[in-house]
């Protein structure tokens, strides 16, 4: 069993909403063992129309036209939810529950500009405002406006202006390039473009306006660019967008799956996949998580570090539909080092710190120890995403942030713009365990076979709908990309692309990418405890390993790829070492072939590891062919793997 660092006060029920809703469900007949998730998550999955109904019922969803059913079809794909149903997801966000007209709504810290802060009366006449700005560029039901803008109010503002006419929202960062941009907004062919002229990334000015150009004039569907001026605020007409008028707020009655925005595969081997999101799936999802799962709700300032070009953003914003405040933040997280986060969560009120794995592992890594220089206090909640987190990085938490947090390393993805598998506040916290499955994910874990395991690893899948699955995916007209994407491998149950193992407890370990698996003499690793034994030595700042088959069946070659720290050479002694550390962490399988040096991993925009393109380039696929160099954060970082491919093949020569 896993060390446990926290576990739920005795009163959990009573000062939790998810205990608050299982008190619901008991008034109406639905009870549980009290305090039992397991429960609780079985009925979810096992009466999927029943639990989502009831989720609908909770919090009182706001209809124009009542559903005629919860689940009027339960087959994946297709699944066909709430149908008759006519509602707005933007109507949601800013109705605010439990929020007084004056209380800070969105709380913005950037290195562009001073913070920002927009009470929720102001948050509401800015969207107004910005809707019949919209609505006098023509923009209505179906139209696509795109944002070109970091994680700032005004994005805010007009992905909601955008929802409530029905029209449909899709974002780039804009450290995203002109390749990158144009990839996924040609699919989608936006009439309204609204774009920063630049940004500062740390104390680093970045003039964007060629790129804006460059984008303007590879989309010829745009007939309106509408700048903010975010690094010159004299610069840009979003106030003319924004200008007075009396037109009132309303909220387009649109059916549950109208698409509501449009997020973005890593398009690392090819065009990013156009993956559309509906009003209502999006809206009882991030109700359902943000509240009973975060157990967020008026008084809450809600955290976590994202741009626009991750779903993760689309997942912050939804914090208002439960009454909590949001804390939005631009700029380079490590600048002027690594406190900076923590400094915005004491200087905001955070009561909900979300981030990334990899950034509590460098905190963790430089010594740092947050409770010793800011004010944490108000903090209930600590989010971990975007890789797994290993236990070292769950104890630093506690011993360095606070040892009252619920913390919670979750995953999900892009494709269902949530978690399937997280925390919750009804079960303890061990140590680089994932908590639990969502309520109503029906997540499990398939053999080679396609059976079910339990306790051992297999492929992460999920067997029965969810309402925040795609919709479908841009232009795809019969919906065979979509179901090739996901149900190609096992019909009819949705396949991730994960190892998952998890327990009779429902607790969860996520150990890397399936297509990147270690698969030596027939026994599969994970990736990631590969990398937490790798980059818990000083003297590796980041790594990446790859296996190479053997055709013939053999154990086949490891190869490990690592950056060093500054001042650090990859020498026979630090090889050494890392053998001797995987060797006891892990086992003699984990031992790699051979160890090289380079500069760079490649990563995608949102910052993930890509161990297939590595391995492509590897095994012979030219770099141009291995990974669309547009959606890589770094793709110069591709040309040591194929100098490193190319001296193998000289020396086999």
């Amino acid at each position: 069993m896993a060390k446990m660092l926290w576990r739920p006060p005795a009163d959990v029920l009573d000062r939790t909403r998810i205990g608050a809703f299982a008190k619901w469900l008991a008034e109406r007949g639905r009870s549980f063992p009290e305090g039992d998730y397991q429960a609780l998550w079985q009925w979810s999955v096992d009466h999927p129309g029943e639990f989502w109904q009831a989720i609908w019922d909770y919090f009182e969803v706001i209809t124009h036209e009542p559903p005629t059913a919860a689940l009027a079809d339960a087959r994946m794909p297709g699944a066909n939810w709430f149908p008759g149903a006519r509602l707005n997801y933007a109507e949601h966000v800013l109705r605010m529950p439990g929020v007084a007209d004056d209380e800070p709504m969105v709380l913005a810290w950037s290195q562009t500009r001073e913070p920002v802060t927009l009470t929720a009366a102001q948050l509401r006449e800015q969207v107004r405002r910005a809707r019949a700005g919209l609505r006098r560029l023509g923009v209505g039901p179906g139209d696509r406006v795109a944002a070109y803008a970091p994680n700032i109010p005004e994005t805010f503002v007009l992905m909601l202006a955008t929802a409530s006419l029905g029209a449909i929202f899709s974002s780039c960062a804009p450290e995203f390039g002109t390749r990158s941009v144009v990839d996924r907004w040609q699919q989608i062919e936006p009439k309204v473009l609204v774009a920063v002229d630049g940004y500062r990334y740390g104390d680093k000015p970045i003039d964007r306006a060629p790129e804006v150009a460059a984008i303007r004039a590879a989309l010829p569907s745009v007939e309106h660019v509408i700048s903010i001026g975010y690094l010159h605020e004299s610069a840009g007409n979003w106030g003319e967008l924004l200008a007075d008028t009396d037109e009132p707020l309303e909220f387009a009655a649109v059916p549950f799956e109208q698409p509501l925005y449009v997020l973005y595969s890593s398009g690392t081997t090819g065009l990013p996949k156009p993956i559309v999101h509906g009003h209502g799936g999006i809206l009882l999802e991030h109700l359902k998580m943000l509240a009973l799962h975060h157990d967020l709700g008026p008084g809450d300032r809600f955290f976590w570090f994202t741009t626009t070009g991750w779903m993760m953003w689309n997942y912050l914003v939804s914090g208002p539909a439960v009454g909590a405040a949001v804390v939005l933040v631009d700029g380079n997280p490590a600048h002027p080092d690594l406190g900076w986060l923590w400094r915005v969560a004491d200087e905001s009120g955070t009561t909900y710190f979300g981030t990334s794995a990899p950034f509590l592992l460098s905190c963790r890594k430089a010594g740092m120890v947050p409770k010793d220089f800011a004010d944490l206090s108000r903090l209930r909640g600590v989010g971990s995403t975007g890789a797994p987190l290993p236990p070292e990085g769950f104890e630093w938490v506690y011993e360095a942030v606070s040892d009252k947090v619920l913390l919670a390393s979750a995953s999900g993805g892009t494709d269902v713009c949530t978690a399937f598998v997280g925390g919750v506040p009804l079960l303890p916290v061990r140590a680089g365990e994932i908590a639990c499955r969502a309520l109503g994910a029906r997540v499990e874990a398939y053999a080679a076979d396609g059976t079910p395991v339990v306790g051992e690893l297999g492929e992460l899948v999920i067997t029965a709908p969810m309402p925040s699955m795609p919709v479908g995916f841009w232009g795809d007209e019969d919906g065979s990309r979509y179901a090739d994407a996901y149900f190609g491998t096992y019909p009819g149950v949705w396949r991730h692309g994960d190892w998952i193992t998890i327990d009779p407890t429902g607790a969860c370990v996520i150990t890397g990418r399936s297509d990147a698996t270690l698969n030596r003499g027939g026994v599969r690793l994970g990736t990631s405890e590969f990398y937490s034994v790798v980059e818990g030595l000083d003297e590796v700042v980041d790594s990446v390993v790859v296996h190479l088959e053997d055709p013939e069946g053999g154990a086949g070659e490891l190869l490990l790829f690592v950056v060093p720290a500054p001042g650090v050479a990859l020498d026979g002694a630090l090889k050494a070492r890392i053998a001797r550390e995987l060797r006891t962490a892990l086992s003699p399988r984990h031992v790699p072939d051979q160890v090289f040096q380079v500069d760079a991993v490649p990563r995608t925009l949102s910052g993930k590891k890509l161990e297939v393109p590595v391995k492509r380039i590897l095994t012979g696929t030219p770099v141009e062919a291995a990974a669309a160099k547009g959606a890589l954060a770094n793709p110069e970082s591709l040309r040591y793997f194929a100098e490193i491919r190319a001296a193998q093949v000289a020396a086999g020569a």
